[in-house]
């Protein structure tokens, strides 16, 4: 298949999925092999001033609010430059992703562009031709051994590196209010029998269980995969994600079976809810429970002003304890720009110890660096970097975990399942969209 055709299908592929694709923070309001980064075709404007276009679905309070404070460090040590903030809003990131198809097939690409970490659309992107390698950049700026190893796994392909992250979040957080189970006489259930328990107590006392949002048609998915990491464990989880394990198999159908028993504890309007407003139903103490990544934190302290641990409480999902559900945010550079310096730059702030710590505390996320500072982050965002730093990893579906192919056969087959709860007509959709869309 040629580079271009790749492109193509690239781009209708995403152009499809994007109903379903999700942007944490988001709510309504041929590769060069040396790792140097490729001047080919221009897609910024090559005359006149320097500018700099940042192409992000990140267009909520917290989310918006952190990525003004890193273009304003940006600005610092590189005034001359207009940076372009190309936002945009709606369908919890799934908008922007169509934007950005369509840019990057017209030969259009922004300076640089919001990505998941992992074998999602960045792969798909490098796979394309339209991302280059920052190899040098890396070696530049000390990164190898600034990040992780595990996580630049998670950006590197034939040994190249393809993007920088800002953020790391965790997927498989249970987030209650403290109130409400401090009345009830409850704790934090740690497995699917102490969920059901809890949650028969609540619903006894006019209390939703557990809050639920699909408006964006991915939340339902990322509890779902929260669910099934707690039903079969890290090892087979991760051999489903790689094409190693058959998705037909007993312990995705037992998944499927406690995800049907869950959707009787949850809330009859989620699918007209955003993700923010069902964290807010736990908030307000309508609900008492919502599983949701950890952007969920940015909304509590920075939209909703909520102490952690006393106005929000956190725990794993159920029976995922020692395993920390990865999502990073990361950025790089297109392959097809000419003048490459306004990015390159950017990158470097993004990258930095001082960028990331001044982003990430007013996202609610943290900085995956080594060296990170843990007294600029709060109570959950400290414990979260503990996590992260000793738990196994593992990546989510629909948050760079996989395909786009597949990410949309689940997030397709999620919505006929999340209403009509068919356990086995939803597993046989599961095994169908993972032969189709192979992840091997």
């Amino acid at each position: 298949m040629t580079k271009k055709k790749m492109a193509m299908g690239l781009t209708a592929m995403i152009a499809l999925s994007a109903v379903g694709l999700t942007g944490c923070g988001s709510q309504p309001a041929s590769n060069t092999s040396s790792g140097s980064p490729s001047n080919t075709t221009s897609t910024q404007a090559s005359s006149g001033p320097q500018q700099l276009q940042i192409f992000s679905w990140w267009t909520g309070v917290a989310s918006s609010k952190a990525l003004k404070s890193l273009i304003d460090v940006y600005n610092q040590q590189y005034p001359n430059v207009k940076v372009v903030n190309e936002a945009v809003s709606g369908g919890a990131g799934s908008n922007a992703k169509a934007v950005l198809a369509s840019r990057m097939e017209a030969g259009n690409p922004p300076g640089t562009f919001q990505v998941h970490a992992g074998n999602g659309t960045l792969l798909s992107w490098i796979q394309a031709g339209d991302m280059a390698p920052l190899n040098s950049l890396y070696k530049q700026e000390g990164w190898n051994t600034a990040f992780p190893p595990n996580l630049l796994k998670l950006l590197t392909v034939n040994g190249n590196i393809y993007a920088v992250p800002v953020d790391m979040q965790r997927a498989n957080v249970l987030w209650y209010n403290p109130a409400i189970f401090k009345q009830y006489h409850l704790t934090p259930p740690t497995t699917f029998p102490e969920f059901f328990s809890d949650a028969k107590v609540l619903q006894a006392h006019g209390i939703t269980p557990l809050a639920l949002a699909n408006h964006g048609n991915w939340e339902t998915t990322l509890l779902f995969s929260d669910v099934l990491l707690g039903t079969v464990g890290p090892t087979e989880y991760n051999q489903l994600l790689t094409g190693k394990a058959a998705w037909n198999s007993p312990g995705v159908t037992e998944a499927a079976t406690t995800f049907a028993k869950m959707m009787q504890y949850v809330n009859p309007d989620f699918s007209a809810l955003h993700w923010s407003q069902a964290d807010q139903l736990v908030a307000q103490g309508k609900a008492a429970m919502n599983v949701m990544g950890d952007w969920a934190q940015g909304y509590f302290t920075t939209d909703l002003h909520l102490t952690p641990g006393t106005g929000f409480g956190w725990a794993p999902t159920p029976q995922t304890q020692g395993t920390f559900g990865v999502v990073s945010d990361a950025f790089g550079l297109p392959s097809k720009l000419k003048d490459t310096t306004p990015t390159l730059n950017f990158l470097k702030v993004l990258g930095s110890k001082a960028g990331q710590d001044t982003f990430n505390p007013l996202k609610g996320t943290f900085s995956p660096r080594l060296d990170s500072d843990p007294s600029k982050y709060d109570a959950y965002s400290q414990a979260a970097m503990k996590s992260f730093q000793k738990d196994q990893l593992v990546l989510i579906i629909g948050q760079g975990g996989v395909n786009p192919g597949f990410t949309n056969a689940v997030e397709n087959a999620m919505a006929i399942f999340a209403t009509n709860h068919n356990v086995s007509q939803f597993v046989t959709a599961l095994a169908s969209g993972a032969q189709a869309n192979p992840l091997s």
